[in-house]
């Protein structure tokens, strides 16, 4: 029986994917296996020397000390792709909102006074303050070229807009999604330049803090439009104020919402709505509910952001897991101590990323405990698990 905690409500479609009878799911519980949470802070500290995974329902793992939780062998897994449609449509939103000063507009009416005669007059006199620009021919900067940029970038070209987009470290199955004619920018203010507007799809690192910033946003093209439905903190708020009541960006979108941009004319904020869809908060509730399930019951590992991507088919026998820190001849020991058990390799397979390595072995029958406790008192090692054999195993 395996136990999760959760620290916010998760989508029943997902909680479905974990069997009553082998999971235990509740927001109260003593020794969890794991953590399943959305945007709740959680501090190393709290996370119970029990604990193997933490899934995060979402693609930001920013409410989550990963680096802390590395260190003790903890895997940290995420959803990226599961809200991204949610998140491309509220940008296009915010595109057509921010083009054609939308909110100011709703503003103006909501403030409008008299009788419909007075209100008519009004309007026909007022709306000239609210005259936006169209999207076509316009140029769409786009930041950040994972499964939410790359939607963005490909819905704007439909729309008929111009696309450059700049991401470094783009894979290829993500350049594959892009529509041919997205031009590719060789940095940040390449595509800073060259844009009407500007939308930011990056994760918050210490690399990406205030990415843009005073010195970036001078670079930007008089009048453009800049959007953010990635994270608080990559755009230096105070900068995007100045650079507005100067007259230099035609407006500001984002989903972030303070006492300084809310009081702001020319800001669209929102409460942080982006993956806010029924959909949305299903798919991450899913896709992370399988990753921990296949993590905790096979020892698999997919869409973690701290540990190697790693999975081994369970052709037979029983399934060793082991965490490790990546050093050399840990292999070799984990065999000599199996080999020593009397226990032979049907499969393994070792993989690492950075600091952290998981090996995946199974064996010709079931793991003796003491062989089990030699494996995880090797030095360097995190953890050691024997996960619930095959039938046929033992």
């Amino acid at each position: 029986m395996f136990r999760i905690q959760t620290l916010n409500q998760i989508a029943v479609a997902g909680l479905e994917r974990l069997p009553r009878e082998h999971y235990e799911v509740a927001s109260e519980i003593v020794h969890p296996d794991a953590i399943l949470l959305r945007s709740a802070p959680l501090q190393a500290a709290a996370v119970p020397s029990s604990v193997r995974a933490v899934g995060r329902a979402g693609a930001g793992t920013n409410n989550i000390p990963v680096a802390a939780l590395t260190a003790r062998g903890v895997a940290v897994f995420n959803t990226p792709g599961a809200n991204a449609n949610a998140v491309k449509e509220l940008v296009l939103a915010a595109l057509l909102i921010g083009s054609r000063n939308i909110a100011q507009a709703l503003r103006f009416v909501e403030g409008l006074d008299g009788d419909d005669a007075a209100i008519e007059q009004a309007v026909e006199q007022g709306k000239r303050a609210f005259v936006g620009f169209e999207l076509p021919g316009r140029t769409l900067g786009v930041i950040g070229l994972g499964a939410i940029g790359v939607k963005v970038a490909n819905a704007a070209r439909a729309l008929g807009m111009r696309v450059i987009g700049y991401d470094p470290t783009i894979t290829v199955a993500r350049a594959w999604q892009l529509e041919h004619d997205v031009e590719a920018a060789h940095s940040v203010d390449e595509v800073l330049a060259r844009a009407d507007c500007v939308t930011l799809h990056v994760p918050l690192t210490e690399n990406t803090r205030h990415l843009i910033d005073a010195t970036r946003l001078r670079g930007m093209r008089h009048g453009a439009l800049l959007l953010n439905f990635s994270r608080r903190g990559i755009v230096d708020d105070a900068a995007v104020l100045a650079a507005l009541d100067e007259g230099r960006l035609h407006g500001y979108c984002c989903d972030f919402p303070n006492n300084q941009l809310k009081a702001h004319p020319q800001v669209v904020v929102l409460p942080h709505l982006g993956a806010s869809t029924r959909e949305a908060e299903d798919n991450c509730a899913v896709m992370v509910a399988e990753q921990l399930r296949d993590y905790l019951e096979n020892g698999n590992v997919t869409h973690s952001v701290n540990f190697p991507e790693i999975v081994l088919p369970r052709n037979g026998g029983a399934r060793i897991s082991i965490v490790n820190n990546n050093v050399p001849n840990m292999v070799g020991q984990i065999s000599t101590h199996l080999g020593t058990a009397g226990l032979n390799i049907l499969d393994m397979l070792n993989r690492s990323r950075e600091t952290i390595a998981v090996t995946l072995i199974d064996v010709d029958r079931c793991c003796p405990p003491e062989t089990l406790a030699a494996l995880a008192a090797i030095d360097g090692v995190c953890s050691a698990r024997a996960l619930d054999p095959l039938p046929e195993a033992c």
